[in-house]
């Protein structure tokens, strides 16, 4: 069972884009290559048991297990040595991506309070977007009572698109609800 979204892109973005910017073959066409969904945690230096709720929570968002990324080095005045967790990070591909930029346009943006659109400014320069969310309770996978704190995340939507216009273009037709600028 192919990926909802995937289908959508198939049957009616593809020959929109194709449309839009004269594409003479399919293959030109902008896709989604990659997300990344990455969640920092400096203040894991301190509580250690912060690294496992945000491993748990971006498992839960994400549908796979994340990597913890450690710190490349040392920084006295943070009190961080080279090593140790500071985040952790998930890519997904395939139908997995399909499905999380699904769940991510539809049901948990619309979520965030006063959700007026995302910025279309964040692109940056090569066809690749990052969105901030402040608060991981926004996807309904996450449960409430169990989040002993709020993290935020960074979500990059990689695209094999050649400048920012096509980019653009092609999230907004995928359904990613921009701001009116």
């Amino acid at each position: 069972m192919a990926a909802r979204l995937k289908q959508h892109y198939q049957k009616s973005v593809v020959p929109a884009l194709t449309k839009e910017f004269g594409y003479k073959n399919v293959m030109a066409v902008p896709r989604l290559d990659k997300i990344s969904v990455n969640i920092g945690l400096g203040e894991a230096t301190q509580n250690a048991k912060l690294m496992d709720g945000a491993v748990n929570e971006l498992g839960q968002i994400a549908g796979q297990k994340p990597v913890i990324t450690k710190a490349k080095k040392s920084i006295a005045a943070f009190k961080l040595r080279e090593g140790m967790p500071i985040g952790c990070v998930v890519t997904l591909r395939g139908d997995r991506m399909y499905e999380f930029f699904d769940r991510l346009v539809n049901v948990a943006l619309p979520r965030v309070r006063d959700f007026r659109g995302i910025s279309s400014k964040s692109f940056d320069g090569r066809g690749n977007y990052t969105l901030g969310v402040k608060d991981q309770l926004i996807f309904p996978e996450i449960d409430y009572a169990k989040v002993d704190k709020q993290k935020g995340m960074n979500v990059t939507i990689v695209t094999t698109a050649r400048d920012d216009n096509e980019a653009r273009s092609l999230l907004k037709h995928l359904g990613m609800p921009f701001r009116a600028q």
